[in-house]
C-alpha cells in the first residue's frame, strides 16, 4: 500500500490548489455537478467549482467533510464524507462531521496523472478509517457502471456491488469484526 498518500481537511489555500489540479488534470464533469451551458473549464465552471466547495465544506455549517488528496506534497484530487442520514452539525477543523451510528456517503476523484498507481486504494482505505473513527457504521459508495477500477477497489474489500442502469453502488459495513 502507498504510504505517500494522505488526506488533509480542505481549507481555503488547499481549495485554490485543488482547483488548479482539477483544471490541469480532470474534466469538470468528474469533479463537480454539471454547470448548465458550460463545457470545459470556463471561468463560470471554475467559479462554480469554488462556490460548490465553499458551500459544501467551507461554510459556517458544512454539510460534508472534504479532504485534499495529497501524493507527497502535491494535491492530486479530493475525497469527501457526507452524512447520508439527517444533516450533521458543523464540521470541526479535524474533518469530524458525525453523530455516532450513522451512514456516510463517500466520494473521490483523482487527477488523471495519478490514476492507476494505487492512489485510489490508499484514499479509500483512509476514508473508511476516518469514517470509522468518526462513528459512522457504514459508508455508501456510488460510481458509474463503466468505472471498473473503482469496482475492483470495492470488491477487493469483500463488498458486493449492486449494478443499476445508471450507477454501481456498494455499502461498506464499518462495524467491528468487518474487514473493511
Amino acid at each position: 500500500m502507498r504510504t505517500d498518500v494522505t488526506l488533509r481537511p480542505l481549507d481555503p489555500d488547499l481549495l485554490d490548489a485543488l482547483l488548479r489540479t482539477a483544471v490541469a488534470d480532470a474534466d469538470p464533469r468528474e469533479v463537480m455537478p454539471p454547470v448548465p451551458g458550460s463545457t470545459g473549464w470556463t471561468a463560470g465552471a471554475r467559479e462554480a467549482f469554488l462556490r460548490f466547495h465553499r458551500s459544501r465544506s467551507l461554510s459556517a455549517e458544512p454539510v460534508e467533510a472534504t479532504f485534499a488528496v495529497l501524493v507527497g506534497p502535491e494535491v492530486a484530487g479530493a475525497a469527501r464524507l457526507c452524512p447520508a442520514a439527517a444533516p450533521a452539525g458543523p464540521a470541526a477543523a479535524s474533518g469530524r462531521t458525525v453523530e455516532a451510528g450513522r451512514t456516510a456517503e463517500a466520494g473521490v476523484w483523482i487527477g488523471r496523472g495519478h490514476r492507476g498507481a494505487g492512489v485510489g486504494g490508499a484514499v479509500l482505505r483512509q476514508l473508511l478509517d476516518r469514517a470509522r473513527a468518526d462513528g459512522f457504521e457504514a459508508v455508501l459508495i456510488s460510481t458509474r457502471p463503466d468505472n471498473t477500477p473503482v469496482h475492483r477497489l470495492i470488491t477487493a474489500l469483500g463488498v458486493a456491488l449492486v449494478h443499476g442502469p445508471d450507477a454501481v453502488t456498494a455499502r461498506v459495513d464499518l462495524t467491528p469484526g468487518r474487514p473493511a
